[in-house]
């Protein structure tokens, strides 16, 4: 049984940038104008939330539970959450700030309860930047 066009996967052809229109490929124009619109706060707050989604699926958080667990690259995510939280702390409200606070707390004692060899207060992932955590 043979394809049409229509029900073969998108393929990109650097070759036939004319093909781009059609294609289904947004122009990078109008995406630059689209993220130009939306606010910092609301980019940062986006970030947050994908690496707290992330670490929650590395922790073995989900549904799923220990079939995409890995406590490396949980570790990993939540020490980044916990630096992007410290480093905009001054440019995001506390209405933003508290709510992605207490995701990181969960996902902090989340790891510390996942690990078989549980780290020390304050060494834990992102501890660097939030203090010991205590649960």
């Amino acid at each position: 049984m043979s394809e049409t066009p229509a029900e073969q996967p998108f393929e990109h052809s650097p070759e036939s940038p004319e093909s781009h229109e059609n294609s289904g490929v947004a122009d990078f124009d109008a995406m630059t104008r689209d993220i130009a619109e939306v606010p910092a706060v609301e980019v940062i707050v986006t970030v947050a939330v994908n690496l707290m989604s992330a670490a929650a699926v590395k922790l073995g958080l989900t549904e799923e539970g220990d079939s995409y667990k890995d406590l490396d690259e949980a570790r990993k995510l939540v020490s980044a959450l916990a630096g992007l939280l410290d480093a905009s702390a001054t440019e995001i409200s506390s209405f933003h700030a508290a709510p992605l606070r207490d995701g990181l707390k969960s996902l902090q004692l989340a790891f510390r309860e996942a690990s078989v060899v549980p780290d020390e207060p304050g060494q834990g992932p992102g501890e660097k930047y939030t203090g010991p955590v205590y649960g």
